[in-house]
């Protein structure tokens, strides 16, 4: 008998985040056992849980046990998917770990970092609806059944800095998600599981009695990790 998927989702719980706000509603119907850890509480036993979500809220009180997180779902092929601040953190942690770029940073920790990985937007996407284009083939189409394009909502104010895309995407991380600008919007990793950032937050375009199709595949990924064991 198969134990009951385990999901952490890491971030700083608090009411003035609208998504920390909507998961209340949400949880009981994602149909696996979910522990809220605040970034401080964050450490090597992550690795027992069968899904991590890394949600928005950042700049996070610990932006070292949230990379943690990140680097262990990376590593371990746990399935792992980040809104937000969760899309902003596994750039630097790919940035840092797996393309030797010691010093990427979110300039909401370090305004003068040498390498600025994450910057403002050059317009603010805080409440805003905007259009998403996404690549065929990649494992974000297959989540929206193979269409081209669709809307999401967002409520966050930072993103990639352009100057470093060529260079973040010069190993296997690829874009599946773009604006309509082509500024990345979507991120993943073809060959892990289940590995998928969005700067758009599919938990508040959800309610409970209809999950956004991203996050059905990634609790699906969750459940199947946990049918075939660590």
């Amino acid at each position: 008998m198969t134990s009951r998927p385990r999901l952490a989702l890491v971030g700083d719980l608090s009411d003035s985040v609208p998504s920390h706000v909507r998961f209340k509603e949400l949880i009981p119907a994602f149909g696996v056992g979910v522990d809220w850890l605040p970034s401080s509480d964050v450490t090597e036993a992550i690795g027992d849980y069968d899904g991590i979500w890394v949600v928005p809220g950042s700049p996070y009180a610990s932006q070292m046990n949230v990379l943690l997180a990140i680097r262990t779902a990376r590593t371990r092929g746990i399935p792992y998917l980040g809104t937000c601040g969760g899309f902003q953190h596994a750039l630097i942690e790919y940035a840092r770990n797996v393309l030797g770029i010691d010093g990427a940073e979110d300039v909401q920790y370090d305004a003068d970092a040498a390498t600025p990985l994450i910057v403002p937007l050059s317009c603010s996407l805080v409440g805003e609806t905007a259009p998403l284009y996404i690549e065929p083939g990649s494992r974000l189409s297959s989540v929206y059944s193979g269409i081209g394009s669709t809307e999401e909502t967002y409520h966050c104010k930072y993103g990639l800095n352009p100057v470093y895309e060529d260079r973040l995407l010069g190993g296997s991380l690829r874009v599946s998600g773009w604006d309509a600008e082509k500024a990345p919007r979507a991120v993943e990793l073809p060959d892990h599981p289940f590995f998928v950032g969005s700067l758009f937050q599919p938990e508040l375009s959800s309610t409970a009695s209809r999950l956004h199709p991203l996050i059905r595949a990634f609790l699906d990924a969750v459940g199947e990790r946990a049918r075939h064991g660590h």
